[in-house]
């Protein structure tokens, strides 16, 4: 089927909207609804949502590059649509769960079929060019945050009706998605450049040491790494910590991660079309993680609820970097392997979403419970931000060698 390239990236945008909008429906309520399964307050529901979001990333750690592989043997589309199924059906398991146990499992299911954003991006590469790559990039961008406009805002007002409510809400949204995914998408990948499938390199490890053979690849995953890590010190930990800091109800945190979602998309849907063609990937990045950095440090210090959606700009402004650093990466791969680079690098994100939550939602209790030594509980921002600024410093080195090689 001829691809218009033109509508396939409305299609794809489309897809990944309603796909993260069905996630971020569940985002307000998770921290009550673990309260109430394992009978503990907040930050004692935050150990436990750590291990939630560690069984999901490890799933996608081993399952991302697999699925990346095969959709570069059979195709985007059909990958696609058994993730987009798959998340429906756990939807409807997490909304009948009766355990926390079930909770579990429920994550276990979402982390095998979790592809959908993986071949999203290996979708974007197939049908960019070199010169509206990062442009694309980001409209994939726009969509998260459009879906966390709206996926949180959502849930945060489903869940005054009951905390189960949004898994519901989301199973639907999933299940719409995939009907609209079968309907409509496109295949992307043309069958001259697709390749034959190897377990070898659908190996998480095989596919993470493969990137070392690009020039100046290697610094450049490392500081994505770093900016993947940080950034559970706000994912996994920012209903929690405005929960207890502040006090806030699902209402609140919803609304606040649509403010989230509305910067997410003035900057990756408008702000990147027009600063990273005037000041280039180079600068982007440096101008991104800088942002980022000052925005987590702020996060960490605050003391008043409205500090939060202040500091929010800065930090989110910082969104200028990845699609430049994504444009950097995907630049330095042939086009057949496109699928196999953005499943190792979801393998990369997954694996930092195995540390991360352990990490920041862990610091969290140990600074925040009854007992706790010194009351610090942004002690993850402040974290956040030291591994931010190390990003930057990596990533300087890293494009100056390429600029001495090239």
């Amino acid at each position: 089927m001829p691809v218009n390239k033109n509508a396939a990236v409305g299609f794809i945008f489309i897809t990944l909207l309603i796909d993260i909008i069905g996630f971020g429906v569940i985002i307000p309520v998770m921290p009550k609804l673990i309260a109430e399964l394992k009978g503990v307050d907040i930050s004692g529901a935050s150990k436990y949502g750590s291990w939630l979001m560690f069984v999901y990333a490890f799933m996608q750690f081993l399952c991302a590059p697999l699925f990346g592989s095969m959709s570069d043997k059979y195709g985007r589309r059909p990958v696609l649509l058994f993730s987009l199924f798959g998340f429906g059906i756990d939807y409807l398991f997490l909304a009948l769960a009766p355990t926390y146990g079930w909770l579990f499992v429920g994550r276990v299911i979402s982390g095998i079929t979790g592809a959908s954003i993986t071949t999203g991006f290996a979708y974007i590469a197939d049908i960019s060019t070199p010169e509206n790559r990062a442009k694309n990039f980001g409209m994939v961008g726009a969509a998260f945050g459009l879906g966390f406009i709206i996926g949180p805002l959502l849930g945060g007002l489903l869940g005054h009706f009951g905390p189960r409510v949004p898994f519901y809400a989301a199973a639907v949204l999933a299940l719409l998605n995939w009907l609209y995914g079968y309907f409509v998408l496109p295949e992307s990948l043309s069958k001259e450049n697709r390749r034959e499938f190897n377990w070898k390199r659908a190996n998480p490890l095989t596919s993470l040491l493969r990137l070392k053979r690009f020039p100046a690849l290697g610094g450049l995953v490392i500081s994505m790494t770093l900016v993947y890590l940080a950034s559970h010190a706000v994912q996994s930990n920012w209903s929690y910590f405005t929960m207890f800091r502040f006090n806030w109800d699902e209402k609140m945190v919803g609304i606040s991660l649509a403010v989230v979602g509305v910067l997410v998309a003035i900057v990756q849907g408008g702000l990147t079309r027009y600063v990273n063609p005037k000041l280039g990937n180079e600068k982007s990045i440096y101008t991104g993680l800088l942002l980022y950095t000052i925005g987590m440090f702020l996060f960490g210090i605050a003391n008043q609820g409205w500090m939060m959606f202040v500091f929010l700009v800065p930090y989110c402004f910082g969104g200028i970097a990845q699609p430049a650093l994504q444009s950097v990466m995907s630049g330095q791969v042939p086009a057949n392997e496109q699928g196999e680079l953005q499943g190792a690098l979801t393998s990369m994100q997954s694996a930092c979403a195995i540390i991360g939550p352990l990490l920041m939602n862990n610091l969290f209790y140990y600074f925040s419970h009854s007992n706790a030594p010194v009351y610090l509980p942004g002690a993850p921002f402040l974290v956040g931000a030291a591994l931010l600024l190390a990003a930057f410093i990596i990533a300087y080195r890293s494009l100056h060698i390429k600029k001495r090689l090239g």
